[in-house]
């Protein structure tokens, strides 16, 4: 199929599927006597994987390192067993940047306190 078909059947742009060729989230396009390119199912299948894994957070550097796994382990379970441990790894990050958020928000709340404080004891005097 030709990459108005690719595009229209994954739902996706013209630029996406060259960016995607750039970094090796696709398999170019292979060319015809005419110099188009054409793609096949298993392009459109990839796209529509790519479009899912990034739906789970994963960056498309992450994709990279397991979208072939999708295609090549027919039992689908390495694929998933590195996605799982990608969202796990996504999942502490996020527990991370939470406890520091929550850390930052009480730091705040004391400095907001302490110079609500200072403003009472000027209202006093």
């Amino acid at each position: 199929m030709r990459i108005g078909d690719l595009t229209e059947r994954a739902g996706v742009t013209h630029r996406t599927v060259r960016y995607y060729e750039s970094i090796g989230l696709i398999p170019r396009g292979e060319r015809e006597g005419n110099g188009q390119h054409y793609y096949t199912e298993e392009t459109v299948a990839r796209l529509r994987k790519i479009d899912q894994l990034k739906k789970l957070g994963l960056s498309l550097e992450e994709i990279r390192d397991v979208i072939d796994l999708y295609f090549t382990d027919a039992s689908g379970v390495q694929p998933k067993q590195k996605v799982l441990a990608l969202l796990r790894k996504h999942l502490a990050e996020t527990d991370e940047k939470i406890d520091a958020l929550q850390q930052f928000r009480a730091d705040l709340q004391t400095n907001i306190e302490r110079f609500e404080h200072w403003f009472k004891e000027r209202e006093a005097h």
